[in-house]
């Protein structure tokens, strides 16, 4: 299937690496031409020249999404190197991680401020900057990754923040609709990128378990009884992100191989 997506002018943060990276790298095989973001300029730098040295385009931009001119600046250098904004991708967000304290008493609210800051003012800020360009084209697609935590309990900070992304995507759904502009959200679950060795090695020392049996409780717990990739998180958000999609707006998907003995109607 022809995604539509060649000459398609993309915008995603979190873009050096994981679920951002992969989407960036799927959008330029598709043929978009993608802004790539993030804070790091060296990482950036190289996913980007990676990008590129496959036949595809590809911008390099450093901006922090909790700072507005720097999002005004990121937005503005798109479109004088591509002409438009057509689709953001927001994934620049701090992972979560299921080592974490999240009993009431060791909770901080200091940490939660800076996770509403970057997952979901971050977010928003992004779609206010790129909105006007989108409503001038009528044609845009949004989408926002926020994470399985928002169906589950167990770490209350990304439960709040997920359910958060989950809540806006549906409002600015309702009202961008009739401009042409789509939102979606994904909710990926534990998912393999390049943090997870590391992950899972603390998550094992943590518990006091072997690194393999804590992998192995990670994996029976999805459907497909595997943890999926970045890449075929991306494959989804890549869908998302093409006119093939238009049915699909408002929603939250869920991109986790499948959550076990949940039902979600």
């Amino acid at each position: 299937m022809d995604l539509l997506l060649a000459g398609k002018i993309a915008i995603v943060t979190g873009a050096s690496k994981g679920i951002g990276l992969s989407v960036a790298s799927a959008l330029a095989r598709e043929g978009a031409k993608v802004a790539m973001v993030a804070r790091g300029g060296d990482e950036l730098e190289r996913a980007c020249a990676q990008i590129r040295l496959d036949g595809g385009h590809a911008l390099a931009v450093c901006a922090d999404t909790t700072n507005e001119a720097a999002i005004s600046d990121l937005v503005a250098r798109t479109v004088k190197e591509f002409g438009s904004v057509d689709i953001l991708v927001n994934a620049a967000a701090q992972a979560a991680d299921a080592t974490k304290p999240s009993a009431i008493k060791d909770l901080h609210g200091a940490d939660l401020l800076r996770e509403i800051d970057t997952k979901v003012l971050g977010y928003l800020r992004c779609a206010q900057a790129v909105v006007p360009h989108m409503a001038a084209s009528r044609w845009g697609r949004i989408v926002n990754v926020a994470g399985l935590g928002a169906r589950s309990t167990g770490s209350p900070f990304n439960s709040i923040r997920n359910v958060s992304v989950a809540a806006m995507t549906k409002n600015l759904a309702d009202e961008l609709g009739e401009s042409g502009i789509n939102v979606t959200a994904v909710h990926p679950g534990m998912t393999v990128t390049e943090r997870t060795e590391d992950l899972l090695q603390r998550m094992a020392e943590a518990t006091g378990e072997d690194v393999d049996v804590v992998k192995e409780r990670l994996d029976n717990a999805t459907s497909i009884g595997r943890m999926v990739t970045s890449a075929e998180v991306a494959d989804v958000i890549t869908f998302l992100c093409s006119p093939r999609s238009v049915a699909v707006t408002g929603e939250s998907v869920a991109v986790g191989g499948g959550q076990r003995g949940v039902i979600h109607y």
